[in-house]
């Protein structure tokens, strides 16, 4: 079992050995949603699902409108969490899952060209409805095609549905009133996932306040790949996660970004580390600037 990363070279042995696995293509890009799908259908790996971050790893629901107001829930279910990538429910999750024939004695492999931003996302998933099989490709797409990995641009054949049952969770979900009633008290450690610049307060393209959380640390999620793109060391990342924190307990950390996405790199890093688990706010600052009376930070001191 594999339960962070995966190397091409071991991914390749499962398969060739027929091992009960499924590959997943979580590949995206923020500003072109349908880039992503076109991508796919123009090359990914031989028998990949594709997971569509919109609408496979989100909830179509429950996101600030364009005039400030919540979108209700809808008969699909009440989403987990709110921001720009609400979660769906668990039972929505599994039912997608079950959908596409994933199994619960499945390795589940995931990957994306985009650094494990956006695999990053189905890998916490899993965890979340108690899977423990899943990793991420290191490397990601371009590693497999480095290493002579064959693509293809077939269009994959459906597959029979499973019944795929979720246990406890193996990561824990924070919701915004925890990242309150603990703020500034020492119990929490935040760690936010976007590029300095953001941080700081000195952009925001997309939220309606610049600037962070009050007390929040920033790793930009980028920091834990090396110049080959995948993940450094875990001797390096435990190096780096441990000054960042300066004598902080990793046990109190909880991830978060824009939308609780681009979080999820910095969550598997300290998992790689061994510091390990840690929490993820998946509302993020999206969910954080739009909520109305929540204190905001600009600069770069926590």
């Amino acid at each position: 079992m594999y339960a962070t990363l995966i190397s091409v070279e071991q991914t390749q042995a499962l398969q060739k050995a027929g091992a009960a696995m499924m590959i997943f293509d979580c590949t995206f890009a923020l500003m072109q949603p349908e880039a992503g799908i076109a991508e796919y259908r123009a090359s990914h790996i031989p028998g990949a699902v594709y997971a569509n971050l919109d609408t496979d790893l989100s909830a179509p629901h429950g996101a600030p409108s364009s005039d400030g107001t919540v979108l209700v829930a809808n008969d699909e279910g009440k989403p987990s969490s709110g921001g720009r990538h609400p979660l769906p429910s668990r039972e929505k999750f599994v039912s997608w899952l079950s959908s596409v024939g994933f199994r619960d004695d499945m390795q589940a492999v995931v990957y994306d060209r985009n650094g494990a931003n956006y695999c990053g996302r189905l890998w916490w998933m899993l965890k979340w409805i108690g899977h423990d099989a899943v990793a991420v490709l290191d490397g990601g797409l371009q590693a497999w095609q480095a290493e002579g990995g064959a693509v293809t641009d077939r269009e994959e054949p459906a597959r029979f549905q499973s019944n795929f049952v979720a246990s406890t969770p193996r990561l824990a979900l924070v919701q915004t009133a925890e990242v309150v009633a603990h703020l500034g008290d020492g119990s929490r450690t935040l760690i936010d996932a976007r590029a300095g610049a953001r941080y700081r307060g000195e952009v925001e393209p997309l939220d309606p306040i610049a600037g962070h959380i009050p007390g929040a640390l920033n790793r930009p999620f980028s920091d834990n790949l090396g110049p080959d793109g995948k993940f450094k060391p875990a001797t390096q990342l435990r190096a780096e996660f441990e000054a960042l924190l300066a004598g902080r307990d990793a046990a109190t950390v909880i991830h978060h970004c824009g939308s609780g996405v681009s979080a999820l790199p910095n969550l598997l890093a300290m998992e790689i580390a061994g510091l390990g688990p840690t929490g993820l706010y998946a509302g993020s600052w999206s969910e954080w600037s739009n909520t109305p009376g929540l204190p905001t930070r600009q600069g770069a001191a926590p």
